[in-house]
């Protein structure tokens, strides 16, 4: 891999719309897609005869899938470019949606969801990389936050989208095959005005030195607690929404699946919560700002409980602000904390994302069908719980693994030579 002389693009300049709003659609067509099934749940149980530990295995296996490929399509970029890897991806992902839809088995939708996920880690693992060639580092946050925002309307939009249409036809089928047909067309837009790299060339990487780098990100402590809240607080923000619309479709609320879908509008604060999150880590620091972020998420899972509409609503409000806000701010940590190779280790970062939402997601299934909402609220608090614990010792695990670097570096200055 090779970076070219060309010039950065900075706003003004040909292209840097074009870039902008490409990375747009794509972070929609991502997200609306890899939880395309998740306002569907209730539907599936009903019409495969399953339970909704089972029907959310259509959720975790898509992003399972993801987490198992984000890191050799990372790869597959560098080798083959940025912009075909990230074309194909979504292509592949909208035909095989589009399969999905007329899936006769359940557990043929599973296969296809799965493989939809494989497909779709072609973006969240190479359209950050892509936009750090192209735009200039004093024009990237505007753009970086143009495709963050793709991501997050593709996540409640597209959950909007589907549960309308599930309302609106009484069939899944045509649910999902609304909002595939609507990732097909930002796909084209996506297609038509992404330019090809000006500053990336393509390149052999040695697997050696991917596993070597990987080796040494798993050996630093700090980084290997982020990775464990990134997967901890993912489980906890997929579960709930996983289940949260069968605590608001049941008695005592009894909402309609249009109702239900609206409440993933509460999806949007993300955006607005992580730039907010990432000040306040300025000022009050990134371990206080995570801890502060699984209280308030906490505080959101409980509220859950109680049989008043307004309560649920709130307080899933509050767990979402709670996950943004932990997740913006871990995120960042890591990217501070890799000495080298820091795109792999924002790969890294993003499996054991992924991997939360799937495992979060099927245990979450487990629990509510063995307990129901209380056993399930209680369960998102255990998993919270259990991101303090990781996060809370870690200035502590920082300045020792300092120490040990120094101490490391003392000794062999020390070591005498072999002649």
């Amino acid at each position: 891999m090779t970076v070219t002389e060309a010039p950065a693009l900075r706003q003004g300049d040909a292209g840097f719309r074009r870039v902008s709003v490409g990375l747009l659609f794509a972070g929609f067509t991502t997200f609306a897609l890899l939880y395309a099934t998740q306002p569907l749940l209730p539907r599936l149980v009903e019409v495969f005869a399953i339970s909704p530990g089972t029907a959310s295995l259509s959720v975790s296996v898509t992003t399972g899938g993801l987490a198992l490929a984000i890191v050799p399509a990372s790869a597959l970029s560098e080798r083959w470019g940025r912009r075909p890897v990230m074309l194909w991806s979504l292509t592949a992902a909208v035909l095989l949606g589009l399969a999905a839809t007329v899936a006769p088995s359940f557990w043929l939708l599973l296969v296809l969801r799965a493989l939809e996920g494989v497909a779709l880690a072609g973006l969240p693992a190479v359209g950050m990389a892509y936009l750090a060639d192209e735009i200039d580092g004093g024009h990237l946050g505007a753009v970086m936050g143009l495709y963050i925002a793709g991501n997050s309307i593709g996540g409640f939009g597209g959950r909007i989208v589907v549960s309308a249409l599930g309302d609106l036809t009484g069939s899944w089928r045509l649910a999902l095959g609304g909002i595939t047909a609507l990732s097909g067309v930002c796909l084209v837009v996506f297609w038509l005005v992404l330019p090809p790299s000006r500053r990336f060339t393509p390149g052999p990487v040695a697997p050696s030195t991917l596993v070597a780098s990987a080796r040494a990100h798993l050996g630093d402590p700090v980084l290997r607690r982020l990775f464990a809240t990134a997967l901890l607080l993912t489980g906890t923000f997929v579960c709930a929404y996983n289940f949260v619309a069968f605590r608001l479709l049941g008695p005592p609320f009894s909402l309609s699946e249009l109702l239900v879908g609206f409440v993933f509008v509460l999806y949007a604060v993300g955006t607005v919560t992580s730039s907010v999150a990432g000040r306040v880590s300025g000022r009050f620091g990134a371990r206080t700002t995570v801890l502060a972020a699984c209280g308030v998420a906490a505080l959101g899972a409980v509220a859950m409980l109680a049989p008043v509409l307004a309560l649920v609503v709130g307080g899933l409000a509050l767990l979402t602000v709670g996950f943004f806000a932990g997740h913006a701010v871990a995120s960042a940590w890591v990217g501070r904390r890799a000495e080298h190779a820091r795109a792999l280790a924002s790969g890294m970062y993003l499996f054991s994302f992924y991997v939360g939402s799937s495992v979060g997601g099927t245990l979450g299934g487990v629990v509510f069908g063995a307990g129901g909402w209380s056993a399930t609220v209680g369960f998102l608090v255990v998993l919270l719980a259990a991101a303090a614990v990781v996060v809370a010792p870690m200035e502590r695990v920082a300045a020792a693994s300092a120490r040990s670097a120094r101490s490391a570096r003392s000794g062999e200055r020390r070591a005498p030579s072999v002649e």
